[in-house]
């Protein structure tokens, strides 16, 4: 199935019914008065959290959502019956962007959860409503209003344990694959990987976290280069970060200033994500002669100042790759346990998320405004002056 991450649809709530004009009309019954009941409720709609789904490819097909209409009163005080509310699916982890606004409506993050993105229209009143002492047959009824029409962007993250992160061709794909049964496209030049991917890490029978590989970042991410901007996002769901480098990068490039490049992307798009436990996994080993491998691994992390965990692996022969996920699921089974007993760990892990979030939403915000920008001048350099002729009819 393809990944679709970003999608934008229409979504319109039902019109209200309108209210009837009606008077009473019975045999032996004379100047019976007004009964004109009052029309229905529209529609609503609302988007819900489902687990089902894991892409949002269905939006690509089906970009128009439509509540039903409220019927219009009738006679003998019946009111029209209230248009059914739309509840469309959406993955755990989308985002709804209003795109005329660009205001983040909801973040659905949990399973179940419901977002009302379209407000119904109000139905209207029938003549009933209108008699008086004075006015004993009202001629007056109101109309039902109309529902609420937005242009919704929908924007998915990725829900995974541990976000891989490193240049293209750093070995990201290879080792996911190595350590799950994810098969995404590995081939021997940069951005083979144009969607993430996700992968389940299984360790044991109810041993296993996920793992997600998002595509390779470029300098200037942060700012829209590459693919970088549309996917860092998704790493803002983990909560462990791999770094992967190249330590014999084919074209001989210096594998120190590509984890730089890396973390400085990582920090411009979001401090709060840079601060995010990341572990430094040096890839490729196998590339260099044995005698050398230590040496230049040393020599990685020195020139860094890495602090953290460094795992030396070989994704494609699986060297090293299995103390490296047996140690991310230790890592995690921690994490979890003091979030559940320490209320205050807990409380500085929704911190951390929300942070996250809101840097990683401004930055949406930021690169939709961009487009919208690029879009207005665009269009005003299309004046429509500039296609006014004049016509000459001959005689």
């Amino acid at each position: 199935m393809q990944f679709v991450d970003e999608a934008s649809i229409i979504v319109e709530a039902g019109k209200g019914g309108n209210g009837c004009l009606s008077f009473r009309r019975e045999k032996y019954v004379p100047k019976g008065g007004p009964d004109g009941g009052d029309g229905g409720h529209g529609g609503t709609v609302y988007l819900i959290g489902d687990d089902s789904l894991n892409t949002l490819i269905d939006f690509k097909y089906q970009r128009f959502y439509k509540a039903q209409n409220g019927q219009p009163g009738m006679g003998r005080q019946m009111s029209g019956r209230a248009g059914e509310d739309l509840h469309v699916k959406v993955p755990v982890g989308t985002t709804v962007i209003d795109e005329d606004t660009l205001e983040v409506i909801a973040d659905v993050t949990e399973i179940g959860q419901v977002v009302l993105v379209a407000q119904s229209g109000r139905r209207g009143l029938g003549n009933i409503h209108f008699k008086s002492s004075t006015n004993r047959a009202p001629r007056r009824t109101t109309p039902g209003t109309e529902g609420e029409r937005r242009n919704l962007r929908l924007e998915m993250k990725v829900m995974a344990d541990v976000g891989l992160l490193g240049l293209p061709n750093a070995g990201k794909s290879t080792l996911i694959r190595s350590v799950s049964a994810a098969k995404p496209k590995v081939a021997n030049y940069p951005f083979t990987t144009l969607v993430p991917n996700l992968g389940v890490v299984k360790l044991g029978q109810h041993e296993h976290f996920v793992m997600a590989d998002v595509p390779g970042l470029i300098e200037g991410a942060s700012d829209g280069a590459g693919l970088g901007l549309r996917f860092l996002k998704h790493l803002t769901r983990t909560r462990l970060l791999f770094h992967v480098v190249d330590v014999a990068p084919f074209d001989e490039s210096d594998p120190v200033a590509a984890a730089e490049a890396i973390i400085h992307e990582l920090g411009e798009f979001s401090p709060a994500l840079s601060e995010l436990p990341r572990w430094l996994v040096l890839n490729k080993l196998d590339l260099l002669p044995a005698e050398e491998r230590e040496a230049v691994a040393d020599q990685v992390v020195r020139r860094l100042g890495w602090q953290g965990p460094v795992f030396r692996i070989s994704a494609i022969s699986s060297d090293g790759t299995d103390a490296l996920v047996q140690a991310a699921y230790r890592w995690l089974t921690e994490q979890r346990r003091l979030e559940n007993e320490d209320e205050e760990a807990a409380e500085r892990a929704r911190e951390m998320r929300a942070r996250m979030e809101d840097e990683a939403v401004a930055r949406t915000e930021a690169r939709l405004g961009r487009k919208r920008k690029r879009d207005d001048e665009d269009d005003d350099d299309f004046d429509d002056d500039d296609y006014d002729v004049e016509v000459e009819y001959a005689p």
